[in-house]
């Protein structure tokens, strides 16, 4: 099963294009773990041709808040549909669960005792500075730990949160996130 874990980075906030909704943002860069040769990548947002392949072939995607927030503003960019493509959000699972959401890095931190390398408001600024590579790195660190974390609740069934200075379990229901599915996506490559 090929699995691509994802995060993207934006060139913009919300207050900027007056709506809470994350097509009209802009991609500055994404990155991913492709589970087939082991290896990170990331992506400007001038090189996202060069990302459609690899997610073509994707059995499934994995990302944090990424039904809500990455899939729709990666759309936007891809010309077919890529919620053809079976697809876990850890954070979506989580609040099925715990009935609310949870951020990467809390539950980063409780379950595999690390944090993020700094804050999504700092990549914004990292790429109007220019600062390219600090924005890929904070971004390949956020695919790393969602990454982790999604490995860590397959083997376990459950994630941990600390709430009012106790560290609890949230169990996962992870039984169907690697079963292969067939896939009618539209893809962009030429056969």
């Amino acid at each position: 099963m090929r699995k691509i874990v994802f995060d993207i980075e934006t060139q913009n906030f919300f207050h900027d294009v007056g709506k809470h909704d994350p097509a009209l943002l802009d991609i500055s860069l994404l990155a991913i773990h492709d589970s087939l040769d082991n290896s990170y990548k990331s992506f400007l947002h001038s090189e996202l041709r060069d990302l459609w392949p690899i997610l073509e072939k994707a059995d499934l995607l994995i990302g944090y808040n990424s039904e809500y927030f990455d899939i729709p503003l990666l759309n936007k960019y891809y010309p077919g549909d890529l919620t053809q493509i079976k697809h876990v959000d850890l954070m979506k699972e989580i609040k099925k669960t715990l009935g609310r959401r949870l951020g990467l890095n809390a539950v980063a931190k409780a379950t595999l005792g690390i944090e993020k390398s700094g804050h999504g408001s700092q990549g914004l600024v990292w790429w109007k500075n220019g600062e390219i590579e600090k924005l890929r790195d904070y971004c390949i660190q956020d695919v790393k730990i969602t990454k982790e974390l999604y490995e860590y609740a397959l083997r376990n069934g459950y994630v941990k949160y600390e709430d009012l200075g106790t560290v609890k379990d949230i169990k996962l229901d992870t039984s169907w996130w690697e079963k292969q599915e067939v896939s009618s996506m539209t893809h962009t490559i030429p056969f």
